[in-house]
């Protein structure tokens, strides 16, 4: 019996959200409307005004943020969908009713989020600062801002209507990085921006869109170790057994070099931290590998 709890994540979209907490400990299942092909764990394409509650752990949520993001022109915020309160009264009544023990739901600053904590990319040192907001029924901890870099943040952001040269989390004006283009707008490669975000599978309109998985991660290992000691929790007979960080080996190397799973060799983003498979392909296999013995 696997070990792992486990997490429904709505409105997934390629999985940014969705590996965070996967690299936390727990076993991420995906729900979007839309196909996803992008997405590394297993997806189930449904409307999450809908799709059955049931047989998680926790569920989190990230509802689109269009309606509420400085980026949007306000006389076109009425144009996408309050999605908010729908989705929080959902995930109250799934933990009501004993189908979860806890809810997260993510979102821009300027969304109706209540009580919500924020995370700083600049806190945790990525190239971004993306601000992100986050509500749950658990107490979360979130960081402070550290805005002390003296290199500009970099600009992933530009696609689904938003405009160039203004950032999506402040309103402030931001400066490109003098790179190729991965959005011709903002002269920001996709490299860049993986580099930058953490991520290092999606393509450019899915990089706008993402949430950093170090801020789930960051938030997982909070709700594992509530987990651990929750008797609401679905899988509590095998929580006891399940370690709040994740337990998968690093790549192995010497000198210097880290490989992937494959053996081929890993590289360092500017960001500092290590991948741990060198492709979509590599991650899609460790992760069919691991949910085969966790089977067995």
């Amino acid at each position: 019996m696997n070990g792992r709890p486990r997490l429904l994540d709505l409105f997934c979209c390629a999985g940014g959200a969705s590996a965070g907490y996967h690299a936390a400990g727990f076993d991420v299942t995906g729900v979007d409307i839309r196909p996803q092909p992008h997405y590394p764990f297993p997806f189930i394409q449904a409307d999450a005004l809908t799709v059955d509650l049931s047989g998680y752990d926790v569920i989190a949520a990230s509802p689109p943020c269009q309606r509420y993001s400085s980026a949007t022109p306000a006389s076109h915020r009425d144009d996408h969908p309050d999605l908010v309160e729908p989705i929080r009264q959902r995930l109250r009544e799934a933990v009501a009713h004993g189908d979860a023990w806890a809810y997260v739901i993510e979102n821009v600053p300027g969304a109706p989020l209540l009580d919500p904590i924020t995370i700083c990319g600049d806190t945790l040192r990525l190239g971004v600062r993306r601000h992100r907001l986050f509500e749950s029924d658990v107490e979360l901890y979130g960081t402070a801002c550290h805005h002390d870099r003296s290199a500009p943040a970099v600009p992933v952001y530009g696609s689904y209507g938003q405009r160039a040269g203004r950032n999506p989390v402040d309103g402030k004006a931001s400066r490109g990085t003098g790179q190729p283009a991965g959005d011709a707008s903002l002269g920001t490669s996709t490299e860049v921006a993986r580099a930058a975000m953490g991520i290092d599978w999606m393509p450019w309109p899915e990089l706008t869109q993402a949430i950093p998985p170090i801020y789930t991660a960051w938030i997982g290992v909070q709700l594992m170790s509530q987990a651990r000691h929750n008797p609401r929790a679905v899988t509590q007979a095998t929580r006891a057994q399940t370690s709040p960080l994740p337990a998968t080996p690093m790549p192995h190397g010497t000198g210097g070099k880290r490989h992937c799973r494959c053996g081929n060799e890993l590289n360092r983003p500017a960001t500092g931290r290590w991948p741990r498979h060198c492709s979509h392909a590599c991650r899609q296999a460790a992760y069919r590998d691991r949910a085969k013995e966790d089977a067995a």
